[in-house]
């Protein structure tokens, strides 16, 4: 992994995209030890959590996550999720947040030196190269070890670095999901937005 201390980085982190990721790899992400893991490696200007909210009367599990972010050094990026059923009439919900990761990535090009884009999808291969041009170097964390892999072919391809989730993630593990083993209360930031049916019994 290649980071220069005197860097001036920003992460922009899809929540959807990393809550998946880290589900799959089998543990739940701690948000303080991650942007400090990061803050050791180079000068963090900004961290950018992006996530789209279901806006309905009842609470929403996301809130306590986010809430904690907003507050913590992350600059929160939000928008409504939209509700749809799809053609077999299943309740669906979308809220991709791709737009608004690409405008606040070119907004700061110009007073950063590194972007670390935490997701895989393939529609990013093209920002990345526009950051490239920009003379940005842009790293990627995401996975192919997971079945099947997060990570795109040609978004891996096309960054400077690609950071494999599995090999950083016990820097800011907040506890592993397997075994399923009751975590001794320590300093935790909020557990991840979709509580897991296991941990209500």
């Amino acid at each position: 992994m290649h980071f220069l201390p005197t860097e001036r980085i920003a992460l922009f982190i899809d929540g959807a995209n990393l809550y998946s990721a880290s589900r799959n790899l089998g543990f739940d992400v701690d948000y303080r030890n991650l942007l400090e893991f990061f803050r050791r490696k180079a000068h963090v200007i900004r961290a950018y959590y992006y996530s789209a909210v279901l806006e309905t009367d009842e609470y929403s599990p996301l809130k306590p996550l986010t809430d904690w972010l907003a507050y913590n050094g992350y600059t929160l990026v939000t928008k409504p999720a939209k509700e749809f059923t799809d053609a077999a009439g299943r309740r669906r919900v979308k809220g991709n947040m791709d737009i608004e990761v690409a405008v606040d990535m070119l907004e700061l090009a110009p007073r950063i030196d590194h972007a670390v884009l935490f997701s895989g999808d393939s529609d990013f291969r093209r920002l990345v190269e526009a950051m490239q041009r920009k003379g940005v170097r842009v790293s990627v964390v995401s996975s192919i070890r997971t079945s099947p892999p997060m990570v795109a072919d040609e978004l891996r391809r096309q960054a400077d670095q690609f950071l494999e989730l599995a090999d950083i993630a016990p820097e800011f593990t907040r506890r592993q999901t397997e075994p399923r083993v009751r975590p001794v209360p320590l300093r935790q930031t909020p557990a991840e937005p979709f509580p897991d049916p296991h941990d209500a019994a």
